[in-house]
C-alpha cells in the first residue's frame, strides 16, 4: 500500500516549503506530479518554481507547456499522472484519487484554514480505513518537520 504523508502547514506558507520538498523528491530520483486545486493555482505554482531561488529552478511543466513525459515535475489541477510520477503531491484542497502503486502520496494543508483541516481529517480516516500507512508531520519552532503521529 502507498504510504500517505500529511504535512500541516502552520509556520510557513506552501510557497515557502514546496520548492524544498520537490527538490528533495528529485534528489531521490523520483518523478513528481503536483495536483493543485485549480488551473490558475497550478500555473501560479509553476511560476514560483522558476523564481523561488535566484540561483536555481526546478524543472517542471504544465499543460500549457506540454510534453508531460519529459517533465520531472508535472503540475496539474486534475487527477492525472502523464509523466509517470511515482510521488504525488496534493495541495490547496486537491482531492487525491487513486494512489495505489505510488512510492508516496503527500498531502499538504493549511493549518489556519478550518476547511483544509477538515479535509485533512477526512483524508486521514479514509486512507487509514483503506489500509495505507499514514503519517502526520508538523513543523517545530525552528521550522524542521517532526513526525507527530502514525
Amino acid at each position: 500500500m502507498t504510504p500517505v504523508f500529511f504535512y500541516h502547514l502552520e509556520r510557513h506558507p506552501l510557497e515557502a516549503v514546496l520548492p524544498k520538498m520537490l527538490s528533495t523528491s528529485l534528489e531521490r530520483g523520483w518523478r513528481v506530479s503536483l495536483q493543485a486545486g485549480s488551473e490558475e493555482r497550478a500555473e501560479a505554482l509553476a511560476a514560483i518554481l522558476w523564481t523561488f531561488d535566484d540561483d536555481s529552478f526546478l524543472p517542471h511543466g504544465t499543460k500549457a507547456d506540454g510534453f508531460p513525459d519529459l517533465q520531472p515535475i508535472w503540475i496539474t489541477d486534475s487527477d492525472e499522472n502523464p509523466n509517470a510520477a511515482n510521488v504525488r503531491f496534493y495541495v490547496d484542497g486537491a482531492e487525491p484519487g487513486g494512489i495505489d502503486g505510488l512510492t508516496r502520496a503527500v498531502i499538504l494543508f493549511d493549518g489556519n484554514d478550518a476547511e483544509a483541516l477538515e479535509r485533512a481529517r477526512a483524508g486521514w480516516k479514509r486512507f487509514r480505513a483503506a489500509g495505507h500507512e499514514i503519517s502526520y508531520w508538523q513543523q517545530d519552532e525552528q521550522g524542521r518537520w517532526q513526525n507527530r503521529a502514525t
